[in-house]
């Protein structure tokens, strides 16, 4: 479904010298997988996921998805081929409707707002509460979220990719969050990357793979991966940051 052929990206640092994020990263991603990048922080994983979704445009190699090249594309058109990005922070819309956002990811303007309340109750909000709310500043970031999580259910993507989804969400919502996940693969029957440091999200997974200093570290199955990571010293890192989402 989706390879990467030699990524490589690198942005200017204080003194204007190329600093390199990613280095030749070459990956193959088959369709209808479970796949979680992870690694300590700093080491590239958001990158590459924004890589992906269009947000950034690669130094050098290139990006498939389907068979087709999608280096230079857009984030539309990767869009419209059928390729989701959640934020890490979610973006807030001003004078758009809650039920107006899903409309949009379903491409349906007469999407009624009893199958819009389907996906808020979905994510664990009350539909009645959230349906006509603006998407704006009275929103908390956690609340943001699962209404951007409702809106990748509403689009039934081939490939959806989540930039750290656990980060503002409190712990409650976040074990419900996990089923959302499993349910977003079988309900497209496509593929789903995750950006996590977090245990239970790498333990749904049906391959892990590792960045760090912008190299791929290590993947394989999580049978394989996840004992790894948590006998090495870096699981003393990623518990750290799984607490502090949890705050």
């Amino acid at each position: 479904m989706l390879k990467l052929e030699n990524i490589r990206y690198e942005v200017a640092d204080e003194k204007g010298s190329d600093k390199e994020i990613l280095k030749n990263i070459t990956l193959d991603i088959p369709d209808g997988k479970f796949v979680v990048i992870t690694g300590p922080n700093g080491g590239g994983k958001s990158t590459l996921a924004k890589l992906i979704a269009g947000i950034y445009k690669p130094a050098d190699g290139r990006i498939l998805f389907e068979g087709k090249d999608i280096t230079e594309s857009s984030i539309t058109e990767r869009a419209n081929m059928g390729i989701s990005f959640a934020f890490q922070q979610p973006v807030r819309f001003k004078g758009i409707e809650v039920l107006d956002l899903i409309r949009l990811a379903a491409n349906d303007k007469k999407l009624t707002p009893a199958d819009a309340c389907k996906y808020l109750s979905e994510v664990g909000l009350c539909a009645r509460d959230y349906i006509n709310r603006e998407v704006d500043a009275s929103l908390s970031g956690g609340e943001l979220k699962r209404i951007e999580i409702a809106t990748v259910l509403a689009r039934r993507s081939r490939l959806t990719v989540f930039d750290e989804p656990e980060a503002g969400i409190d712990l409650w919502s976040f074990q419900n969050l996990i089923k959302v996940f499993e349910h977003i693969k079988e309900l497209t029957k496509g593929t789903v990357i995750i950006i996590s440091h977090q245990e239970r999200i790498l333990d749904i997974a049906d391959e892990i793979i590792v960045i760090e200093k912008g190299e791929i570290a290590d993947r394989g199955s999580k049978d394989v991966i996840l004992p790894k990571i948590l006998g090495s010293d870096s699981a003393v890192s990623l518990c750290q940051v799984q607490k502090d989402a949890m705050n």
